[in-house]
C-alpha cells in the first residue's frame, strides 16, 4: 500500500494517536513537516490518504503553503483519496471545499463532551453512541460546513465539531488524537493563552492534566472508531 501523506503544521502537533493506530494495522505513512520546511507535493501520486494535523495558526493568514496545501485536498476530494482533518486540518479541508473559517464564539481548552447531530450520518464513524463522546480542543477559530458535507458532531460551545464528504472524508475541529504526553506539552506551551483567557470553555492545566490516563484511553476508544472507518477509503 501507498503510504498516507500526515501534514504536521507544528513541531509540537504531531500525529499522536493517529500514527499509533496506522503503525498497529500496518499502514505506511509519511510526514510532511511544513513547519520544517518541507515542500508540498505537486500531485498524489504513491498516496493512498491525506491526513492534516492542528496548528497554532489561521487557515486565513497570508503563509507560502496553505495555497498547495487547499489544491492538494481538492485534487484528493476530486480524486477519491480520503482526506481526514484534526482542527486546523478540518479548517484546511472546509476551506479547501468552499467553505469558511471564522472565530468561534468562544475559546475552548480542555475536554468537553461531544454530541452527535445526524445518527444516520454518524454511525459508520463513531457507532451508536448513546450518550455524549469525550472530545478534546483547543481553538480559537472553527469552519462552515463546505457544500455536499453533513454535520455529525457539535459541542455545546461549537456547532461544527465534525463533517463528513461522501462517506470518506472527514473534518474534525476537534482532537481525537491525542495521547498524555501531547497534552502534556501543550498544558506548558500554552499556559499563558490559558491563564489569558477569560473564556468559559478553557480549563486550567491542572484540571486538565487530571485523570489523564483514563480520560485518553476513552478518547482513543473513540479515535479507533473514526480512524477505523476512515482507511476502509484508502486508496491500495
Amino acid at each position: 500500500m501507498d503510504p498516507v501523506l500526515v501534514f504536521r503544521h507544528s513541531p509540537t502537533e504531531g500525529p499522536g494517536y493517529f500514527a499509533e493506530f496506522l503503525d498497529r494495522h500496518g499502514i505506511p505513512w509519511k510526514l510532511v513537516r511544513i513547519d520544517a520546511g518541507d515542500a508540498v507535493p505537486a500531485n498524489l501520486n504513491g498516496v493512498s490518504g491525506l491526513a492534516l494535523m492542528g496548528g497554532p495558526m489561521s487557515v486565513n493568514d497570508d503563509l507560502p503553503w496553505i495555497p498547495p496545501v487547499l489544491a492538494l485536498i481538492r485534487a484528493a476530494v476530486t480524486a477519491g483519496v480520503p482526506v481526514i482533518g484534526h482542527c486546523l486540518g478540518g479548517q484546511l479541508l472546509s476551506k479547501a471545499l468552499g467553505g469558511s473559517v471564522q472565530a468561534n464564539p468562544v475559546k475552548e481548552i480542555g475536554w468537553g463532551d461531544l454530541r452527535v447531530t445526524d445518527p444516520d450520518a454518524a454511525r459508520p464513524w463513531v457507532g451508536d453512541a448513546a450518550g455524549p463522546l469525550p472530545g478534546f480542543h483547543w481553538h480559537g477559530e472553527t469552519f462552515s460546513l463546505p457544500p455536499g458535507a453533513v454535520r455529525i458532531l457539535d459541542s455545546a460551545y461549537c456547532a461544527n465539531q465534525a463533517f463528513v464528504l461522501d462517506d470518506r472524508h472527514l473534518g474534525m475541529q476537534c482532537h481525537v488524537e491525542m495521547t498524555p504526553e501531547l497534552i502534556a506539552t501543550w498544558c506548558d506551551n500554552g499556559a499563558d493563552e490559558i491563564a489569558a483567557s477569560s473564556s468559559p470553555a478553557v480549563q486550567a492545566p491542572a484540571a486538565i492534566q487530571a485523570d489523564m490516563a483514563a480520560r485518553t484511553a476513552a478518547l482513543h476508544t473513540l479515535a479507533d472508531k473514526i480512524y477505523s472507518r476512515w482507511i476502509q477509503g484508502l486508496r491500495q
